[in-house]
């Protein structure tokens, strides 16, 4: 799951952006309005975490601009301010939660996992399929009582592939979802995890297999 942080307090946006690596998020970062409202229209994040008051664009601005072009990713707005009419103001810019400073991490990942189930993204349970089961906490992939750590885009990968199991996902989306941008390096890139990914199936002796739709993209195969 791809993440972007719009945050212009240096130390606060590395400090979540930490934070959300280590869940096994992928984090990008934004330090100002202007630039975050780019990387946002990319259409390429699960989540948002937008800052009220930033310089060059403040987020309510790249709030209401996103939702103008149809961006219709979750946002979490941050903000020092508490008072109610700035709650709802953000509300009705079409933000789906609001989160004031100072706030817990442990918070702040819990209205991230609300805010991505309410999407359909599964973001804080355990994804399954046949016989195989992905560990989110630990970041590993477990079959009979076995397991393998996973890398960051392995796991990411198979995330996907558990999630959207019945369906083809092509290399162009892995990329869009993964990587965030359109290059012909990363279509090489896909392969190769890809290959990682069989082969740690197979050290798990797992029934699951990874079938490519030549031309088109990659699927789960082998539930029972």
């Amino acid at each position: 799951m791809r993440i972007l942080v719009v945050e212009d307090e240096i130390g606060l946006a590395e400090a979540i952006g930490a934070i959300l690596k280590k869940e096994h998020y992928e984090v990008d970062i934004s330090n100002d309005g202007q630039s975050g409202l780019e990387n946002a229209l990319t259409d390429v994040y699960d989540c948002i975490v937008l800052d009220i008051m930033l310089p060059k664009m403040n987020g309510l601005d790249v709030l209401t601009y996103l939702r103008i072009k149809k961006i219709e990713t979750p946002v979490l707005l941050l903000t020092a301010k508490s008072e109610i009419d700035d709650k709802i103001k953000g509300l009705d810019c079409g933000a789906d939660d609001y989160l004031t400073k100072p706030f817990s991490i442990g918070e702040l990942l819990a209205r991230i996992r609300a805010m991505t189930r309410r999407k359909g993204i599964i973001a804080d349970i355990n994804p399954k399929y046949g016989d195989i089961t992905l560990d989110i906490k630990r970041g590993e992939l477990i079959c009979n009582g076995n397991s393998v750590v996973l890398g960051r885009k392995e796991f990411q990968m198979m995330e996907m592939l558990i999630s959207n199991a019945g369906q083809i996902i092509t290399k162009e989306l892995f990329v869009k979802k993964i990587w965030g941008y359109d290059d012909d390096t990363e279509y090489n890139n896909v392969e190769v995890y890809i290959s990682f990914l069989r082969k740690k199936l197979t050290m798990l002796h797992s029934n699951v297999q990874i079938k490519t739709r030549r031309s088109i993209g990659y699927c789960l195969d082998g539930a029972k």
